[in-house]
């Protein structure tokens, strides 16, 4: 005699977001993005800043606010092309170098400008930040009986002793973080299971129930 065996109701399969449990999507980010940012910065070459400094003095008939001022106006000056180009040859590199790594700052209370390079090697980024601060000291002079303000080198740029940017540990942990975070986000749209699964998955027997009950047959 032939019985006929009832076949349990299928169970939907889930997406593999919806089975994973909450708490692996954060932790899976926080992995990938610690080996991601430990990676790169292993892999990246360490860059070096070095800066120099000129100052803006006054001259007869001329005051410190006007020094100021054309401080001002040089720290947007060192980087256009007239002064790069005049740079390039004392620097060893090409203007495009010189435009894409050196970069300069001022301040509104010192009529002072801050020229910074940074380049692989110690030695050149200080020799970039010093041929850009001399080409722009001659440059200021050479309109000095107009402006009645004469540009000075400060101080010379020094080669570097640590590389400006972050270790392979920061970078592992700037990635651990960013993954964390995406993972998280993650979390936050991952479907949920409707209502009709979870119904399945209660009618389903598990393989121990099911064994026992095809024995009994």
């Amino acid at each position: 005699m032939i019985q006929n065996h009832a076949r349990p109701p299928r169970a939907s399969r889930l997406s593999p977001l919806r089975a994973l449990p909450p708490w692996s999507l954060v932790a899976a980010g926080v992995l990938a993005g610690g080996l991601l940012g430990g990676g790169y910065g292993t892999l990246r070459a360490p860059q070096y800043t070095a800066t120099s400094y000129v100052v803006a003095v006054p001259g007869e008939r001329s005051d410190t606010a006007t020094a100021l001022g054309f401080a001002q106006a040089y720290g947007r000056v060192a980087t256009q092309d007239a002064v790069l180009a005049d740079a390039q040859a004392p620097a060893g590199v090409p203007m495009a170098t010189l435009r894409e790594s050196v970069r300069t700052a001022t301040s509104p209370d010192a009529p002072m400008v801050a020229v910074s390079a940074t380049a692989p090697r110690p030695a050149q980024a200080a020799d970039m930040a010093n041929a850009v601060a001399g080409a722009l000291t001659r440059h200021a002079n050479a309109a000095e009986a107009a402006t009645r303000v004469q540009l000075l080198q400060f101080t010379r740029a020094v080669r570097p002793t640590e590389p400006a940017s972050p270790s392979a540990g920061v970078t592992g942990l700037v990635g651990a973080s960013a993954g964390g975070l995406l993972g998280a986000l993650a979390l936050l749209v991952r479907p949920k299971r409707r209502p009709e699964e979870e119904a399945v998955r209660a009618t389903v027997p598990g393989p121990a129930v099911a064994a026992d009950a095809h024995g009994r047959l």
